[in-house]
């Protein structure tokens, strides 16, 4: 059978979850490359082997672009919110542009409805195999519009670099990928050097538009209101009254002792870790940042906030003097909430993943101790 002639729903559904079809004989190995090598497979039927992009002369333009689509499909809280520095540079070069996103996430909307530039917010089912309708669905109101320029902002996604073949658009800008045949009009190679996941869309859209002067990336961005801060703030003066009582302490640090996989660094370490921070702040408060499963990872010592509204939480890190945590969602959430944070590294790479701004610092712990790790935040709280 001609799998060209195949009607939308029935590739797509079989190139989101192949590992579904497959959990018997796979389930004790990672599925990942699997996955990757189907939904390869399956681009080259739609769109040809080997191909190289087939590319436009010259620069994208600087004018003439306002309707743009952004094809990040993630589900994770951090790649999410590393898609708004793309934004916020799609806004500086095309003021005047209407924003689409499309997305896996369950907390887009939270992240992308403050901003005024971003119309649609198409989310893909998390598990796009069970869901095939849920899939056209998606893909029909993408392809209602005919967009300026649709943009694949990531290294490696294969289910991204379809949906942006399949939208229609003047203008398809990718990072090269020589594992996928492709029909992009604008390809930029990918940097030499490591950089942080959140500038890398940012670089790829200077790349296209030929930008040269030196200028700073920006940082993630949740876009709070005016309001969100304020109540932010209150809530923290609330929660730190009694335990600054008489001391007049105006500064906060909130600490989030929780992570994902291998970057959990354990209630022991956190223990440990605390009882060596703790004498360098008596000028702060000091505040735990519950997890999603409601209970507290510090023993309890601590005035504690929790909420499952991804907003009013990052309306509270707002408030922060220095949030301190490992490599996590939250952590890229208090980035974007705009708090000074310090990210404690042990896995992953802080070149990669690290938080960027003017304030934020970074910990390298692959061979310190908790007290080490707690006496090189100390020196950055005196500085």
């Amino acid at each position: 059978m001609d799998l060209r002639k195949r009607s939308y729903a029935s590739v797509i559904s079989g190139i989101v979850h192949p590992c579904h079809l497959l959990a018997v004989e796979v389930s004790i190995v990672n599925i990942q490359p699997l996955r990757r090598r189907i939904a390869h497979s399956a681009m080259e039927l739609f769109f040809g082997a080997n191909k190289r992009a087939v590319e436009l002369p010259g620069l994208l333009p600087g004018q003439g672009i306002q309707r743009i689509l952004i094809c990040r499909i993630s589900h994770s809280l951090g790649n999410t919110l590393l898609i708004t520095p793309l934004i916020r540079e799609i806004e500086a070069c095309f003021p005047g542009a209407q924003i689409d996103v499309l997305t896996r996430s369950a907390v887009s909307d939270a992240i992308f409805g403050t901003f005024f530039s971003v119309g649609n917010n198409f989310r893909l089912p998390a598990h796009g195999f069970r869901h095939p309708l849920r899939w056209l669905e998606v893909l029909r109101g993408i392809r209602r519009t005919h967009y300026d320029l649709v943009i694949d902002p990531c290294l490696r996604s294969q289910t991204g670099r379809l949906m942006l073949l399949l939208a229609k658009s003047r203008f398809k800008l990718g990072f090269s990928d020589e594992r996928a045949g492709t029909t992009l009009t604008h390809v930029v190679d990918a940097p030499t050097i490591p950089m942080p996941v959140g500038q890398l869309p940012v670089f790829l859209l200077r790349s296209a538009l030929g930008v040269v002067a030196p200028r700073a990336y920006p940082v993630p961005d949740l876009a709070l209101t005016g309001t969100e801060h304020q109540q932010g703030r209150a809530a923290l003066g609330r929660l730190t009254a009694r335990t600054a009582a008489g001391n007049e302490k105006q500064r906060v640090i909130g600490i989030f002792a929780n992570a994902t996989g291998h970057k959990l660094l354990g209630n022991e370490w956190w223990r440990k870790f605390m009882a060596a921070l703790e004498p360098h702040c008596g000028a702060y408060s000091l505040v735990e940042i519950v997890p999603m499963s409601g209970k507290s990872l510090l023993d309890e010592r601590y005035p504690a906030y929790y909420s499952s509204d991804i907003r009013k939480l990052a309306s509270v890190l707002s408030g922060l003097s220095r949030f301190i945590s490992a490599d996590c969602g939250i952590m890229h959430l208090a980035c974007a909430s705009g708090a000074p944070v310090t990210g404690i590294f042990t896995v992953t790479d802080a070149a990669e993943w690290g938080p960027y701004g003017p304030n934020d610092r970074v910990v390298l712990a692959q061979d310190l101790s908790p007290a080490q790790v707690a006496e090189r935040i100390a020196a950055q709280l005196v500085a």
